[in-house]
């Protein structure tokens, strides 16, 4: 297991599960969530994998930034595709599809790049091994 010294930790509560509320202890995030109309929810608000994917997005972005060195990827686009269903060892589980589209780079070295941030994301590096996660560029 990879050991890190903290430099900075975000603190959020839920209550209510899946049916209830999140908020941070800095009162910056303070909203309901419910589950999504697809998986028997209400879906009039977010819900988990909404803010995995907005995280793990705003992260990546931040690791393809690290990586580029000095190539331009200000304007790049990081789509997340946080999935939630079954899972083939019961219960249920999650899977990550991440969609990278740098203007103006040609793809196969946007590819390269984003193999290389996927390396060295920590949202990747916490996922690795734990759910299935595609990354590619576009």
């Amino acid at each position: 297991m990879e050991k890190i010294t903290i430099d900075y930790t975000a603190v959020a509560t839920g209550k209510g599960g899946r049916n209830g509320s999140v908020k941070t202890d800095d009162g910056k995030l303070d909203f309901p969530v419910d589950m999504p109309k697809e998986i028997g929810g209400a879906g009039k608000h977010t819900n988990p994998e909404q803010l995995f994917a907005a995280g793990y997005a705003a992260c990546f972005g931040g690791a393809l930034a690290s990586v580029a060195k000095g190539k331009d990827v200000s304007n790049a686009e990081i789509t997340v595709k946080a999935s939630i269903g079954k899972s083939d060892k019961g219960g249920f589980g999650l899977a990550a599809a991440i969609e990278v589209k740098i203007p103006g780079m040609d793809k196969s070295e946007a590819q390269q790049l984003v193999d290389a941030a996927h390396q060295a994301c920590p949202y990747s590096k916490a996922t690795r091994g734990n759910i299935e996660v595609t990354a590619k560029a576009i």
